[in-house]
């Protein structure tokens, strides 16, 4: 497989990224493709979309979605398996030159017909192919978690910011009525002001051989593809960036998870007087997301809470009556449309780096067994329902007892 070696780049600031999406928004990319007629609900060209990894999500999840967009479409692909080239080329009805493997992935910067990369790739390729994707001048979508460290998602900020590039990380339930709702719930208080949040998520998964149980592929099991789920939710219902975490973690299946733990529970502390307790794992099930207020006994839940496009709800008064959506379509429209309009997406690089740093400093919370800081100069602002903005450089810091 071809490789680029990543760059090393220095720390960018809100500003910059905002002044960079204003000059996407002048370039207007996009008048000169004839080969699809696709067209967006305002009468647009589609933007086109390339898959970079036809694995399980793409197969079940990005893919059926992408029938259902309205700003955007499947254009190409890129896989390492000739038979599913093969076989996504027919489904889609893909000319032969928006199909690639690995090797021809530099490719993609002479086809007009792509405007944005979806990487969905395992985590340790993040970095490198965001990066690429970015060189070739293409808007980005990287699947969470962001990467691996907080650095590596600095440099794909830093790629996308220099080539006039968006970057978004695939935060699906941003995009959900249900989550929207809770986030409503935590941050205008509709019930009191949250006190206690407990978000979990787990399944047992089977294969012991797959680059999830790597610690150098993976990035440390658990923590990195569920943990992001309670890390976001718990981000996003008070509205906040936490303070100080605690963590622990054990295996009992030994035999099983030689390089990573089986399961991490962890504590998040936030500065509105917030409490959250998570715990996710590879080896039993739990999905769930809960909400507890200081004033009269009010809380919310959604229980399943994570899995795509299942969400269901019910408060201290009574059930959540809301319509599901397609969390994908929702999720790359949104992307789309904050393209063709020049707008910053609500799910940046920045969103990616924030959790990665509050990750990083709970698998040091694992490792030292004592409190750890993520973040006390965070500034927070006014805007739509959402998690606070990032967090700044520099504020992984320890405390010890």
């Amino acid at each position: 497989m071809k490789t680029d070696r990543t760059p090393t780049s220095p720390s960018l600031t809100r500003r910059l990224a905002l002044k960079t999406i204003a000059l996407v928004g002048r370039a207007g990319a996009f008048s000169r493709r004839a080969a699809y007629p696709g067209r967006t609900p305002d009468g647009r060209r589609k933007l086109g979309v390339a898959l970079v990894g036809l694995g399980n999500y793409s197969t079940a999840m990005l893919g059926p979605s992408l029938r259902k967009t309205q700003w955007c479409e499947l254009r190409g692909i890129v896989s390492g398996t000739a038979a599913k080239r093969k076989q996504w080329a027919q489904d889609f009805n893909l000319p032969a030159g928006s199909v690639y493997d690995y090797e021809h992935f530099h490719a993609l910067a002479g086809n007009p017909d792509i405007d944005i990369v979806y990487v969905v790739l395992p985590n340790f390729l993040h970095a490198e192919y965001t990066i690429r994707a970015a060189r070739a001048g293409k808007h980005v979508i990287c699947e969470k978690p962001m990467a691996l460290n907080p650095e590596e998602c600095r440099q794909m900020i830093a790629a996308c910011c220099g080539a006039g590039r968006q970057l978004s990380i695939g935060y699906r339930l941003r995009f959900d009525p249900f989550h929207r709702e809770v986030m409503r719930f935590g941050q205008e208080k509709v019930f009191g002001a949250v006190k206690l949040i407990e978000a979990s998520l787990g399944f047992n998964y089977p294969d012991p051989q797959s680059w999830r149980f790597k610690m150098k592929e993976g990035g440390g099991g658990a923590i990195m593809d569920l943990g992001v789920y309670c890390v976001e939710a718990a981000r996003y219902v008070t509205g906040e960036n936490p303070v100080r975490v605690t963590a622990q973690a054990c295996s009992f299946e030994k035999d099983r998870f030689v390089e990573i733990p089986e399961t991490y529970h962890f504590q998040m502390e936030f500065s509105g007087g917030a409490v959250s307790t998570h715990t996710v794992s590879y080896s039993f099930c739990v999905d769930r997301l809960y909400a507890a207020a200081a004033q009269g006994g009010g809380w919310f839940e959604l229980e399943p809470a994570f899995r795509p496009n299942a969400p269901s709800g019910r408060t201290s008064e009574g059930p959540m009556k809301i319509a599901r959506v397609n969390q994908m379509a929702a999720q790359m429209d949104d992307f789309a449309r904050c393209i063709l309009d020049g707008r910053v997406t609500r799910v940046p690089g920045e969103e990616g780096l924030t959790d990665m740093l509050i990750i990083a400093a709970i698998k040091d919370a694992v490792r030292t067994g004592q409190p750890t800081l993520v973040g006390s100069n965070c500034a927070t602002r006014k805007r739509e329902p959402g998690p606070p903005a990032p967090i700044a450089d520099g504020v992984e810091m320890k405390m010890k007892h």
